[in-house]
C-alpha cells in the first residue's frame, strides 16, 4: 500500500472511532494545561489527573503558585515522580510567567523551550490543546505506532515528528495527535498486543511487524 493510501485509511478510521476527541489531561486554561503537561513526563495521565487537582486548589495561578514553596509544590506532585526537578521547574516558570509574559503562557515555541523544565513535546502539546497552533506532539503511542504502520523509521521522536507533519495534512495535526494516542492505548499498546484487534495496523502496518505479531498469537 502506498503511504498516501495508508494516511488516507488512517484519517478516515480515526474519524470514525473519535469523532470527538478528549483531552487526557484535565485543565482549565493554557497555564494548568502547561503544568499538567510537565507533570506528565515519565509519569501517566490517570496519576497526573489525581494530583493537579490537590496542587490547583492551592495555586492555578503564576501569581498563586510564586507564594508556595519549592518544598511545598514537591511535596504535592511527589506521587507523579521527578519532584525535585518538576517542582523546581514550576516555580521557576511561573515567575518567568509573571516577569516577561504579565501571567501569560506564551505562544511560539521558543518562548516555551527557554522555560525550565519545558521540552520540545510540551511546548508542542501547549500550542496545539490550549492555542490551537498546528502541532505534533509526538509521545510514546505515536511514536510507536507511526513505526508499526510503517510510516517512520522509529529512529527518535525528532524523526517520528518530522515524518508524521510531512505525511499529514498540516490542519489535521492537532486532532490526529490526539487520535492516535487514543488509539493506541486502545488498540495498539505496547503490552498485552493483540493485533486482531488492531484494524489499523492489520491493514496497513509493516509486514514483518503483523507478520511476527500474529505468529505470536498462533504459536
Amino acid at each position: 500500500m502506498l503511504k498516501k493510501d495508508k494516511v488516507n485509511y488512517i484519517i478516515q478510521t480515526l474519524k470514525e472511532l473519535y469523532p470527538t476527541i478528549p483531552i487526557p489531561l484535565d485543565h482549565t486554561d493554557p497555564y494548568t494545561l502547561l503544568i499538567a503537561v510537565l507533570l506528565s513526563a515519565q509519569s501517566t495521565d490517570v496519576r497526573v489527573n489525581q494530583i493537579t487537582p490537590l496542587l490547583f486548589a492551592r495555586a492555578h495561578t503564576p501569581e498563586d503558585m510564586i507564594k508556595l514553596t519549592v518544598e511545598e509544590i514537591r511535596d504535592i506532585i511527589r506521587p507523579v515522580g521527578l519532584s525535585p526537578m518538576k517542582s523546581r521547574g514550576i516555580h521557576g516558570l511561573s515567575q518567568i510567567l509573571l516577569d516577561k509574559y504579565d501571567g501569560k503562557v506564551p505562544k511560539t515555541y521558543e518562548a516555551l523551550e527557554a522555560l525550565p523544565a519545558v521540552g520540545h513535546k510540551t511546548a508542542a502539546v501547549v500550542l496545539s490543546q490550549a492555542y490551537g497552533i498546528p502541532a505534533f506532539p509526538v509521545d510514546t503511542h505515536i511514536h510507536r505506532l507511526l513505526y508499526r504502520w510503517g510510516l517512520s523509521n522509529g529512529k527518535n521522536v525528532v524523526q517520528t515528528e518530522r515524518d508524521a507533519k510531512r505525511l499529514f495534512p498540516k490542519d489535521k495535526w492537532n486532532e490526529l495527535h490526539l487520535q492516535i494516542i487514543w488509539y493506541g492505548r486502545e488498540y495498539c499498546p505496547a503490552r498485552g498486543w493483540d493485533i486482531r484487534k488492531d484494524p489499523i495496523t492489520l491493514k496497513v502496518g509493516r509486514r514483518p511487524v503483523v507478520r511476527k505479531a500474529l505468529e505470536k498469537i498462533n504459536s
